[in-house]
């Protein structure tokens, strides 16, 4: 029995996707919710799976294809004649079994410049030949397969190992902007050009939170069931209370009117293969430390495993991210639009200060706020950053609401 395996239906917000990765190729066997193929959006990636036991018989969008919501992308035949078709499938020819590894945009470039796909590398999955391999392959001058129509002339070899030669040291990779990367560069750049971009700086002493972590951190993640207690949960709840008493900071610009939100939707940036992704905590005026921490660790793994969702990382009001996990002492963070402003937190650095006349060595840390000046005076920018930095300094400050 047919089946047609269609793109997932897209929210409202996402006109259409791109076909990025076909982890199964045609003839290839497939369990029921076995991973076939990845759509990307501007968003995320989003994951089609076999709907039972089968095979993959015909692939109709190959690598690097725009869907719409709800297009046919494959033909799937269900049932366990269709698993019998596998095997058959190994036995025909090596021509064919060469054919079943190459994905469709790869086969392309092959058939296009008279390749022989022996002679390429594949870094796909099983050994598959991506559209990258096959690019990489031309691009360090290797030979061309022989034309089945005309022999090739003699002069053509040295001709072409000359070429390797000359290239082995000065490798190029040539590899297409993932959609999701072509949007977050479009999104930042717009930041850029259309908001009046300001930054200010101020610098926190991390010891107080630093000694109230070492304290109870063995204590929180045993009554939390497990939740590692953070910098990131602390910082979170002080940028709340911060919003909550400067509300043009919790903004958006929509044309010509600005929107105050009621409530506090706080995005955490996280760092992914694919490119940096912002899921929201929502309504963090109502979390506690513990459900702060379980939150943005969920994110983190779901993140790292491709898992987040469009619902995931719509709406928010405000944005953290945290460029020190990676040593950055001192950055200036573009806002995530429509979002009037957005924390930058920092490596934790050990510094002396000068504490009621005495040179004292700290663990500092620099904060960056950058706004948009359209939405937010300096005054405001500045208060925001200092009340953040004193209720981080004084933590009991963020229990007790003062």
């Amino acid at each position: 029995m047919s089946i047609e395996i269609k793109a997932p239906t897209f929210p409202e917000s996402v006109a259409d996707g791109t076909v990025a990765t076909w982890h199964k190729q045609p003839g290839e066997a497939c369990s029921a919710d076995d991973l076939i193929v990845d759509i990307e959006t501007d968003k995320v990636v989003l994951e089609v799976v076999a709907p039972q036991d089968g095979v993959l018989k015909e692939i109709i969008k190959g690598e690097g294809d725009t869907v719409l919501s709800d297009e046919i992308i494959a033909i799937f035949e269900a049932g366990a004649a269709a698993s019998a078709a596998a095997p058959a499938a190994e036995t025909a020819s090596a021509e064919a079994g060469d054919a079943d590894k190459v994905g469709p945009a790869a086969r392309k470039l092959i058939d296009e410049n008279n390749l022989d796909v022996n002679q390429i590398p594949g870094t796909g999955k099983n050994g598959g030949i991506t559209k990258e391999d096959v690019l990489s392959f031309m691009k360090t001058g290797a030979p061309a397969a022989a034309s089945t129509s005309a022999p090739a002339p003699a002069k053509a070899a040295p001709a072409a190992v000359a070429v390797n030669v000359v290239e082995g040291d000065r490798v190029e990779k040539r590899v297409p902007m993932t959609r999701l990367r072509a949007t977050i560069a479009k999104r930042l750049v717009e930041a850029q050009q259309t908001a009046a971009m300001l930054t200010t700086y101020n610098e926190v002493n991390m010891k107080p939170v630093m000694d109230l972590r070492k304290q109870y951190k063995d204590l929180f993640e045993k009554t939390h069931n497990g939740t590692r207690l953070g910098f990131m949960s602390f910082f979170v709840k002080a940028v709340t209370e911060a919003l909550k008493r400067f509300p043009a900071v919790n903004a958006s610009i929509d044309g010509n009117d600005m929107v105050y939100h009621g409530y506090q939707d706080i995005g955490v940036a996280v760092s992914t293969d694919r490119g940096l992704m912002v899921p929201v905590l929502r309504d963090t005026d109502a979390m506690g430390l513990a459900d702060v921490e379980a939150t943005i660790a969920d994110f983190g793994k779901r993140g790292r495993d491709g898992k987040l969702g469009l619902a995931d990382m719509q709406g928010g009001t405000f944005t953290i991210t945290n460029g020190g996990t990676f040593g950055s002492l001192m950055s200036t963070p573009i806002l995530n639009p429509p979002q009037t402003a957005i924390l930058g937190m920092h490596k934790i650095q050990d510094r002396p200060m000068a504490v009621n006349g005495e040179v004292v060595i700290l663990p500092m840390m620099y904060l960056a706020l950058s706004y948009d000046h359209r939405m937010i005076d300096g005054k405001e920018a500045v208060q925001f950053l200092v009340t953040v930095k004193s209720l981080l300094e004084d933590p009991a400050r963020i229990l007790l609401d003062v």
